[in-house]
């Protein structure tokens, strides 16, 4: 049967997907290329509703076709430029309002609801949250600078799928999720060797061994602005490294799917985190920064690398972009959409951050206490957004007898107890020197 029938890009059909954790599962999934290595044919597949860091090149024995479902011709539809094309669907975006919710018992906290002020502006980055197109289903423009949203109708077939098999970065081999724009000729290689201080790449190990010889960074470039036992950051210019910035994007890339940095880092500030040993400042993530944002955001981009994840270190770089603009005298807050995984990490920071100071009032004179949401935005830097949608997203707020309370059940009191315990890794303020710029009065940066 498989002889018989000609599979082409676009079919969707099972395939099979070895999960580690799990048993062996058969979700659906597009093709999406196809090749042939040594007489085999290869197919390169998308699991539908799986995120694409697990896209895969896989066997013919591990295709379903019994089930197989040839790609249908998409129906055009007008949209609002008078030209014609499918029409993505539109997620629906979530809802930033404050909304009565069940009251548990618990401890009550009074909350003053915030004064209406001015209307946020538009995101030009991309619409909130997750959802990458706008309320009425038209993708949004790309921003034309440096940090860009990809737009998923225009996405071409070849930044759809990983182009990189495995990268060397000092003791690390890491295998990248997602397409990066690395040079084509580079894309063949087995490993791609990185030099881990300046970060330029090299097609193989006797290339990276000569240019260590006259590498003379052990950290990276720019000013050393924190640094607190192991820990360091620095503070990188995107134009004044525009070689190491360019890099730094290219091999960022690899693990972020949702925003692609290309060449015009003028407009960003690099901060970039290190772990320190007897050889040197070794890179375990970073974040970026416009010089100047019109939307109060106080990061572009932010990775952490694989092999430091899930230890706390992410948290770390996002408490340490706060602290930035507490520095700063500003709120902010991240450039959306968010990914999946930074999505997570901003809730559980956020949700930790708010508990941490409604745990810590007094009550006055015998009353609940009470706090403002502005309130909370200034002592945090978190922006007044995201600190009403992460009270919504706990489920703390309850209007009740005409004013809003914020009620600590003994299970969020207790999760969050247990979750402070766990986090070691903590920005000492103490140990930042930082001295914010006035970029509008700098010129062209």
């Amino acid at each position: 049967f498989y002889k018989q029938v000609e599979i082409v890009e676009g079919c969707r059909l099972p395939v099979l997907r070895k999960n580690q954790e799990h048993e062996d599962e058969w979700p659906l999934a597009e093709i999406l290329s196809l090749k042939e290595v040594s007489g085999r044919k290869l197919f390169y597949v998308h699991y539908i509703d799986f995120n694409k860091r697990l896209d895969e090149w896989v066997t013919a024995d591990r295709l379903d076709m019994k089930k197989l479902q040839f790609p249908k011709k998409e129906a055009k539809t007008p949209t609002k430029n008078g030209l014609s094309g499918s029409r993505p669907s539109s997620p629906e975006r979530p809802e930033r309002e404050v909304v009565p919710v069940s009251f548990p018992n618990g401890t009550a906290r009074r909350l003053i609801p915030p004064q209406p002020g001015r209307k946020r502006k538009a995101n030009c980055g991309g619409p909130d949250e997750d959802s990458q197109d706008s309320s009425d289903g038209i993708p949004t423009a790309p921003r034309m600078t440096g940090s860009l949203v990809s737009d998923r109708s225009h996405d071409d077939i070849i930044t759809r799928m990983k182009n990189i098999e495995c990268i060397e970065l000092g003791r690390h081999r890491l295998k990248p999720w997602y397409f990066s724009p690395y040079p084509q000729e580079l894309t063949t290689l087995p490993i791609l060797y990185l030099c881990e201080f300046c970060l330029k790449y090299l097609k193989s190990l006797k290339c990276l061994q000569r240019h260590l010889t006259k590498c003379n960074l052990r950290h990276p470039p720019g000013n050393e602005i924190y640094r607190k036992g192991t820990i360091s950051f620095f503070e990188i210019d995107g134009r004044k490294n525009k070689n190491y910035s360019q890099n730094l994007c290219l091999l960022a890339k690899c693990f972020l799917d949702h925003k692609t940095l290309y060449y015009d880092t003028d407009p960003f500030l690099f901060y970039v985190m290190t772990e320190y040993d007897s050889k040197g400042f070794h890179i375990v993530g970073y974040f970026s920064k416009e010089k100047e944002s019109t939307e109060d955001y106080n990061v572009a981009c932010i990775l952490t690398l694989p092999p430091y994840q899930r230890r706390g270190y992410g948290k770390l770089l996002i408490e340490f972009s706060y602290e930035l603009s507490k520095v700063e005298g500003k709120t902010g807050t991240p450039e959306k959409p968010l990914s999946d995984l930074g999505l997570l990490s901003y809730r559980s920071y956020w949700s930790q951050t708010i508990l941490e100071i409604l745990m810590d009032l007094k009550p006055d004179n015998g009353e609940r206490p009470q706090i403002t949401i502005n309130e909370i935005s200034e002592i945090t830097s978190v922006k007044k957004e995201d600190v009403i949608s992460t009270l919504q997203y706990l489920n703390l707020i309850n209007y009740y007898k005409g004013q809003y309370i914020l009620t600590l059940s003994e299970e969020i009191v207790d999760g969050h107890e247990k979750a402070m315990q766990k986090r070691h890794l903590r920005i000492d303020p103490k140990c930042l020197h930082f001295t914010p710029k006035d970029w509008s009065k700098r010129g062209k940066w």
